[in-house]
């Protein structure tokens, strides 16, 4: 099978690549990628030099670019997007020419080259805020109430991947997943931001209360449920990708990556919170359990302190990014 994966030099999307020449040795990649500040060839150094890969740089919403790079691929996994909440505050014009423009490019070229698989990557913050301790869960019957201009563009996007289904007959599918974290995630985003601050001897920055919940997914468990369902998804259904069965708050997931490090709660320094901040999301990840056989493989403190514990071995890697990344929060 040939595969062309969007935003492949991204967090998600490296991770996703090796480990799916991990399981598929025999299958080919292409990696179209238009390399901003979240797009990172070093993700890639180990698969760089395999036959089976192949790197175009372009741009999603392109179409010669998408053309090219879709040529003679069977299937698409769209993990290309802008998808900083903070970036999208500031210029939210980025986030819907990128994320709604380029995957509907995206789909026009999988319908005219025939492709047989389009899965397309979301987010639970499509579905709004939950209310803190009223332990509902969104679904993936749950309605769209985005409210920041990231989470509006990816609804968008959505939107748009199920109408080629419904109207053209594409085959999709769509995975709505919640914060991902691991190796390889840009040092801008909440929990990398915690563990490389404190490794460089600054403190953990907690937004508000700190008491605002979100739901972590491995991202070795969401490539494994993407693998799941590409092998065998319904075409056409959506489903939601889950890691946490309890509430985690930030300031609660702050402790634990302390007590991991060896510091105490004095390192934790609480700031002006976000605009628009949502409170709470929370998945309920039965339907892709009951139907696929998916669930995480290993607990969430296990992940988290093999997270920890990559960071802690990889400054090579997250020191270049971590001044700039820092950049965007004095804006």
């Amino acid at each position: 099978m040939k595969i062309l994966v969007t935003g492949g030099a991204g967090f998600i999307g490296s991770n996703f690549i090796r480990y799916w020449f991990k399981n598929h040795p025999q299958d080919q990649i292409v990696n179209l990628d238009i390399l901003t500040y979240a797009g990172n060839l070093d993700n890639l150094k180990d698969v760089s030099n395999n036959p089976n890969y192949t790197f175009i740089k372009g741009d999603i919403t392109n179409e010669d670019d998408v053309k090219n790079a879709m040529q003679d691929c069977e299937t698409v996994v769209h993990f290309a997007a802008e998808s900083h909440n903070d970036r999208a505050i500031l210029e939210p014009q980025i986030f819907a020419k990128t994320n709604v423009i380029g995957t509907s490019v995206l789909l026009n070229q999988a319908k005219l080259n025939g492709i047989k698989k389009f899965h397309h990557i979301s987010t639970d913050e499509v579905f709004g805020s939950l209310e803190l301790n009223d332990g509902k869960k969104f679904n993936e019957n749950t309605n769209y109430n985005p409210r920041s201009p990231y989470s509006a563009s990816k609804a968008g996007s959505d939107h748009l991947v199920r109408a080629y289904f419904e109207t053209i007959g594409l085959p999709i599918t769509i995975t709505n997943c919640g914060n991902n974290f691991g190796p390889y995630q840009h040092p801008e985003k909440f929990l990398p931001r915690m563990i490389t601050n404190l490794l460089s001897g600054e403190n953990i920055k907690v937004y508000g209360d700190g008491l605002n919940v979100r739901d972590w997914v491995d991202v070795e468990d969401h490539c494994r449920a993407i693998e799941i369902i590409l092998e065998k998804g319904k075409s056409g259904e959506t489903y939601c990708i889950g890691g946490t069965t309890e509430d985690v708050n930030n300031l609660e997931l702050s402790k634990k990556v302390l007590a991991l490090l060896g510091f105490g709660a004095d390192r934790i320094e609480f700031v002006q919170d976000r605009p628009g901040h949502d409170r709470r999301y929370a998945l309920d990840w039965t339907k892709i359990k009951n139907d696929l056989g998916w669930e995480p493989a290993e607990d969430f403190d296990k992940r988290l302190a093999d997270t920890v514990k990559w960071y802690s071995q990889n400054e090579w890697w997250w020191m270049p990014l971590k001044e700039k990344a820092e950049s965007i929060y004095k804006k």
